[in-house]
């Protein structure tokens, strides 16, 4: 009764958390999730009295007023399913009948509803099969049952972040991977699963015994074993709970029989020590700093192809460069990007093809011989060094790999299809900054997507997730303005802010390490910084990827910039959160003369024409033009409101309004506010001005006469429709495939309920 009592105290306070109350400490912000977590890990046989607790407060919330309450215990009670040793069947079905219930509420209740009912199935036939899949995929053991990997990709900008930030990070990642051997990964799945089918029943200590006397082939031999048998049980749509422990159990007796002689125990009589519980592994993390652009796609490409041991680290990061080449340039009006040509060594002589393998006479080798392609002589090209790229065109080895397909040389016989490629690599991207490195994400991202436009590679092969951790630290490093000197924390962190007023259960467990992991990497070394930091930033991080299930899509704007100079070729960019305009300073003495007399008659800043859509509930077309004169503007993709629309810019003009009375003319500085998703603006005094993109001054642009900005349109669309255009000359509207594909290019951030409204 008092563990009872003390667990619900807990959830209470963690629950009054939610509502805005706050602890009395406020270093214990963001901490009430993880030391119950880690109370539960102390003493696992507490697991099934937690999520009795959880199962009762979700049917209270559920049936009051209280649906804010929902997703954060719903997160809690499955983390608390996958990492208890065992659950009893009633217990879990009552979890699973109240996923269903969900399914009647809005989004994103009925999505997560859903998603946990499917898993708790599952679970409910086949215990550990939640624990199972989440060692494999996160530890990428060897499994032909479930072939899945994850890696989680920290990037963080050595730029934004200070040094101490970035070598604790670095030492905390490091030492999460201590003693996570595949040997000790194949074990804990194989006793998790053991104690989670027979329950007390299960002798874990001579379990363990076994397993660690036992040669790594053996160990191999019973994971596949225990993998095999949990896998089948939870497909199975028959599958019974009682058949799969019976499976269990004889691997179970078979694994034990192997201490039986040095045993004074045999098997099934050996004194039981209760539950224990079984640590789930810290997920495989790699760090990076982010000092190159092309530095996602590399690590990507990586991931999907492993380096082979032939090949050394050096020759493939010069394999990556030279696969940089920029040959053909789109005839895409939407999207004008650069093509990458797919490399053929093939000379188109014909003395130089291969010889061929001589095949067993047939009745139709004639006919073959007479359909072989006869070329005429021609010059051999050299090799180039864009040969070393063949790794990327000859195709994955590992799984998932599309299988070579054999030229048919009959006619009249079909090309043999080739198979699908699944998805079995899953790359969770987890940023660490304020909302310059999302601007620089978005950059990256839609660079990947014109990759992927033009060849595929790693988009049937790979599920992308992004993530988001913002912290921090010193003072903001932004385009400063006249009307707006410094640029505080919180405008750095729009991005967040946008996300916790959306998603209370990430306000509660990450906008709280905004300034939490600085302060944790200013401690001085010592033993117990360490023990504070590798439990806590690595278990909130794994907590999050892991839960982090809702996307919120936030819209990437395209930007066309032109500048005062005719013979400089306009600059394409994109941004995410925000562009800003500054008047430039006149460099020559003749143009500073001018524009003090300008100002002296029209008053600061420059004059400007703005050309833009308005956003009306009808969603029509509404298209406006003003003059004004303007010391700056700027330009908010982020909504102040999570209730407002994701697709539109606020923008806030500077307008300087001149005012004639008696004593003379003074001028005095109005806000103008539109919204719109297209917008022109141009500086008819021919003036330039400044441009920051993302708040970030290394993407400023100067010498700036004029600029568009539009939502960014996917990549793979434009091309789509450029190509439907040159059969359809006269339709402007889409048609074709293009109608059913996605139009704007959406930068999807992972948080754990998504929007909700």
């Amino acid at each position: 009764a008092a563990v009872e009592s003390d667990i619900l105290r807990r959830v209470r306070t963690l629950l009054r958390e939610l509502d805005g109350h706050h602890p009395a400490c406020q270093c214990d912000r963001g901490m009430l999730r993880w030391t119950l977590h880690k109370k539960i890990d102390q003493n696992p046989s507490n697991s099934s009295v937690l999520v009795r607790i959880l199962v009762k407060e979700l049917e209270r919330a559920e049936r009051g007023d209280f649906r804010h309450y929902i997703i954060p215990l719903l997160h809690t009670l499955m983390y608390t399913l996958i990492k208890a040793p065992c659950i009893s069947e009633e217990l879990c079905s009552r979890v699973y009948d109240f996923c269903k219930k969900l399914l009647t509420l809005p989004k994103p209740f009925c999505t997560i509803g859903l998603d946990y009912a499917i898993r708790l199935k599952m679970e409910r036939t086949a215990p550990g099969t939640l624990y199972q899949r989440m060692v494999i995929s996160e530890q990428s053991l060897k499994s032909d049952p479930y072939p899945y990997q994850e890696k989680i990709f920290i990037f963080a900008d050595p730029e934004l972040l200070s040094e101490a930030i970035c070598n604790a990070l670095v030492t905390d990642t490091k030492a999460a991977q201590v003693s996570q051997s595949p040997r000790a990964c194949m074990c804990y799945v194989i006793i998790h699963a053991m104690q989670a089918a027979l329950g007390e029943g299960c002798d874990i200590s001579s379990l363990k015994a076994s397993l660690q006397d036992m040669p790594m082939s053996d160990v191999e031999h019973w994971f596949r074993q225990v993998v095999v048998a949990v896998e089948c049980a939870g497909n199975e749509a028959s599958a019974d709970r009682s058949q799969h422990a019976a499976r269990l159990e004889k691997i179970y007796c078979a694994v034990l029989s192997s201490l039986q002689a040095a045993s004074l125990f045999p098997p099934g009589n050996a004194p039981l020590g209760g539950l224990q519980g079984t640590p789930l592994p810290n997920p495989n993390i790699s760090f990076h700093l982010w000092t190159e652009d092309d530095q996602l796609w590399k690590e990507l490409v990586l991931f999907i192809r492993p380096l082979s041991q032939s090949c050394a680290p050096d020759c493939l990061s010069q394999d990556l460069d030279n696969f940089e080449i920029q040959d053909i340039i789109s005839d895409c009006e939407c999207c004008k990007q650069t093509r990458f040509s797919v490399l053929s060594t093939d000379s188109g002589i014909e003395r130089d093809l291969p010889t061929a393998v001589e095949e067993p006479f047939t009745p139709c080798s004639a006919e073959t011989e007479q359909s072989r392609l006869h070329r005429k002589g021609g010059i051999k090209k050299k090799p180039s060094p864009l040969e070393n790229v063949a790794f990327l065109q000859a195709g994955c080895n590992g799984p998932g790999a599309k299988p070579p397909v054999k030229l048919q040389r009959r006619p009249g016989i079909p090309p043999v299809p080739a198979a699908p490629l699944q998805r079995l690599h899953t790359a969770r991207i987890v940023l660490l900054g304020d909302d310059r490195i999302l601007g620089r994400l978005a950059q990256a991202y839609h660079s990947l997507r014109k990759r992927e436009t033009r060849r595929v590679f790693l988009t049937p092969r790979l599920n992308l997730q992004f993530y988001y951790i913002p912290v921090v630290t010193g003072q903001p490093n932004t385009l400063a303005v006249t009307d707006h000197a410094a640029t505080g924390q919180e405008d750095l962190c729009e991005v967040a802010g946008y996300l916790g007023r959306a998603d209370p259960w990430y306000e509660s467990n990450i906008n709280t390490l905004c300034h939490m992991i600085p302060k944790l990497a200013a401690m001085p070394s010592s033993p117990s910084k360490h023990l504070v930091t590798d439990l806590f930033i690595t278990d909130v991080i794994a907590y999050y990827v892991r839960m982090g299930i809702q996307p919120v899509c936030f819209q990437v704007y395209a930007v066309k910039i032109f500048f005062n100079d005719p013979a400089q070729e306009p600059a394409e960019d994109v941004f995410l959160t925000e562009l800003r305009t500054q008047v430039q300073e006149s460099i020559s003495h003749r143009e500073l003369i001018m524009t003090k007399k300008k100002m002296t008659l029209d008053g600061p800043g420059i004059d400007l024409t703005v050309t833009y859509r308005k956003v009306v509930v009808s969603n029509r077309a509404k298209e406006l033009a003003m003059s004004l004169r303007a010391t700056g503007l700027v330009m908010k993709a982020i909504p102040a409101d999570e209730s407002e629309d994701l697709v539109c810019l606020n923008v806030n003009i500077t307008e300087i309004v001149r005012i004639n009375h008696l004593s003379g003319r003074s001028f005095s500085a109005v806000a103008n506010r539109l919204k719109t998703r297209n917008i022109k603006i141009r500086s008819t005094e021919q003036r330039p001005f400044m441009v920051c993109l993302d708040k970030d001054n290394r993407r400023a642009y100067r010498n700036v006469i004029s600029v568009e900005v539009s939502p960014c349109l996917e990549p793979s669309y434009c091309l789509q429709k450029t190509r439907t255009m040159k059969f359809n000359l006269h339709k402007t509207e889409d048609a074709g495939l293009v109608k059913y594909m996605p139009k704007s290019l959406l930068l999807p951030i992972n948080t754990f309920a998504g929007v909700i409204q």
